[in-house]
This record gives structure tokens, sequence and C-alpha cells, in this order.
């Protein structure tokens, strides 16, 4: 039995879960609503204020789902209820955000500045010239959003110099040394 799948999913009070035909999981909370559709061998079901989910048989494609359509209903739960934020740091010498409206104009080496549409159900936001911060209830998307944001210009070994999450290590690199003169 999956150590994830068989632990119950408490459903706190102003959140509710609706389970639809063909699995589909509809979550809405303060934060918003999630929709998912999930594999029809798990069964979630729903008891007072705890879902479970289970599945039919020990098969290796059931067990492979089990874990995961728990974790993603809990996600979903918690987003409704928290959110999820990923924070960004931006480093380098004249590297800066700033908010332009909606979007987020960046401004880390290139030519020209570099715009970030938000996406729906996400926020952006630049709390500092060197941070930002993606907010959503999803944490797919959360994390998606991010992750093309940090794409723009990925940390680089040898001075630090690019967009990092906050909680990231990066691993330096020496730099060339003077040639050895006889």
């Amino acid at each position: 039995m999956s150590r994830i799948g068989r632990m119950p999913i408490d459903v706190p009070a102003g959140v509710t879960v609706t389970i639809d035909e063909g699995n589909v999981i509809t979550v809405k909370g303060p934060l918003g609503s999630l929709t998912k559709q999930f594999p029809t061998n798990i069964t979630v079901a729903q008891e007072g204020n705890v879902l479970h989910c289970t599945r039919p048989n020990d098969s290796k494609e059931n067990r492979a789902c089990h874990g995961m359509v728990r974790a993603i209903v809990h996600n979903m739960v918690v987003g409704v209820t928290k959110g999820f934020q990923k924070d960004l740091d931006v480093n380098g010498i004249g590297y800066r955000v700033a908010m332009q409206g909606k979007e987020l104009q960046l401004n880390v080496g290139y030519s020209h500045p570099v715009n970030v549409e938000p996406v729906e159900g996400i926020t952006l936001e630049c709390p500092a010239p060197n941070k930002i911060v993606v907010k959503g209830c999803d944490k797919e998307l959360v994390g998606q959003v991010a992750a093309r944001i940090r794409e723009i210009r990925p940390p680089e070994p040898y001075k630090g110099k690019g967009i990092k999450y906050a909680d990231e290590v990066i691993r330096r690199k020496e730099g060339k040394t003077g040639a050895k003169k006889k």
C-alpha cells in the first residue's frame, strides 16, 4: 500500500469538494477554484470532512497513480485555502525588476527590457528591485511560471549573476588562473 496514498486528506471549513463522473474533482475555497480530471482506476471518496483515495488492486499502474492522485488532490485543497508562493532573487550589477501595470519588466543584461505577462490565476509581485514573488492557488502553475521567469536569465556559475530561486544554492566555479611562467 502506498504510504502517501493511504493518508487521509482533511477538508477544512469553507472548502467544498465535488466529485463528478469521470473522476473530475472540483475544489472551491476562499482563494479560488481548481478542477482536475484523474484516472478512473483510483477512487476518491468523501466521508464528512475527509477524503480517501483507494485503488482496486496492486497492479503496477494503480500503484503508480495512487500516491500521485492523493498528492495532487491534497495540493488542490491546500491551494484554495493557503495558496502557494515561489520567491525569486535577481543578482547582478544593473539587474532589476519592476511592475509596469500588470506586467513584470525585467532588466537583466539584455539590450532591451523583457516583459512577462501574468498568467490567469497567478499574481506577480515585485516587493524590491531585485525580488520577484509568484503567487497562486495552483501549485503546478506557480512552479511553471516561476521556472519560465528563471529561464529568461538562469544563474551562471562564475559570478552567480542571473535569476534564481530564493532557496537555491548556486555551485560556484573557480575562474581562470594565470599561466605559470618558467
